[in-house]
């Protein structure tokens, strides 16, 4: 049996956008199809690291509501929560992002690795040649001289155009941002709005899933697709790692030890909802000193299977 839900299949299939490098002069294929796209060489020179989005006209977007205006219930509480936001290019590094969510309007607040753009618009750059100075965001500069944009968020899990105001170039330069509600924390959404094994509808017994492992160095994975325990509508999933180095977990506050004694560490944790980040702690015993290290799972309730 095969399970599939809704909100799941929107999100993963929305959330994902193409990042994939050229192997032309080290340009993106967006930066040779633009004409007046920035060099990467360029971009390193200056440090340039901005990202952001403006608003063209019109009221702010109630958090839920898609860019194409059908109306969805909003799911988010009022409140500022971490976000991971996906860009179009990896030159346009956010080092750092909260999500503030107020009356059903969502604003974001960009912290940059640089300093290479000065004001960000919503829309495409030639969008933005014909717009007022109004328009546009300006940077507020961080302690350590870094720039940061606060921009107004149409839509999670959508991809947003947007342009940005080369300090060097004096162009506009246009990218895509894509919020992910995947990587907010579980407090961040309302009452019912997580997907669980009761939302789902699942009965008592074991299942598998693809998990994706978020964090640390990159280098490290766990197993996917992972097994699943359900029991009166408790999840429970076997976490195995790619190496025996991973001595206990935390999760929620909880410490879970080695559910073996050989081979890569495996741990039995609880899966409290899918489709959303999960953050775990972890710690290796494959440095100097023992090191505790923050991850991120997320269990995807698109591709559960029931095991027989």
């Amino acid at each position: 049996m095969r399970l599939k839900n809704w909100r799941a299949a929107a999100i993963f299939a929305a959330g994902i956008i193409t990042l994939g490098m050229s192997a032309c002069n080290g340009q993106t294929a967006e930066e040779r199809e633009h004409p007046a796209a920035e060099t990467t060489a360029l971009e390193q020179e200056t440090g340039s690291e901005a990202i952001g989005s403006g608003e063209t006209g019109g009221g702010e977007t109630e958090a839920g509501e898609t860019l194409d205006g059908e109306a969805a219930a909003p799911v988010l509480k009022d409140g500022v929560y971490p976000i991971q936001v996906d860009s179009s290019s990896d030159m346009f590094r956010i080092t750092q992002c909260q999500l503030t969510v107020k009356d059903g309007t969502m604003t974001a607040r960009m912290t940059m690795g640089g300093t290479g753009y000065l004001k960000v618009f919503m829309g495409t750059g030639e969008e933005a040649e014909q717009a007022s100075e109004e328009d546009y965001i300006p940077f507020t500069e961080q302690p350590d001289g870094t720039h940061a944009f606060q921009v107004p968020v149409a839509a999670l899990d959508q991809e947003i155009p947007c342009s940005a105001f080369s300090k060097r170039r004096e162009k506009w330069y246009d990218r895509t941002l894509v919020f992910r509600s995947d990587s907010l924390p579980a407090e961040a959404f309302s009452e019912g709005s997580l997907v669980t094994a009761e939302s789902l509808g699942l009965a008592d017994g074991s299942y598998r899933a693809e998990v994706k492992l978020e964090g640390g160095s990159g280098r490290t994975f766990v197993e996917s697709p992972a097994l699943l325990q359900v029991e009166n509508g408790s999840v429970r999933a076997t976490v195995v790692w790619s190496s025996s180095n991973y001595d206990y977990m935390v999760v929620d506050g909880n410490r879970y030890d080695p559910a073996n004694d050989e081979g890569n560490s495996t741990f039995e944790i609880p899966v409290p909802f899918f489709d959303k980040s999960i953050g775990i702690t972890a710690d290796t015993v494959a440095m100097s000193v023992p090191h505790e290290i923050e991850y991120t799972l997320i269990f995807d309730s698109s591709t559960l299977e029931a095991v027989p």
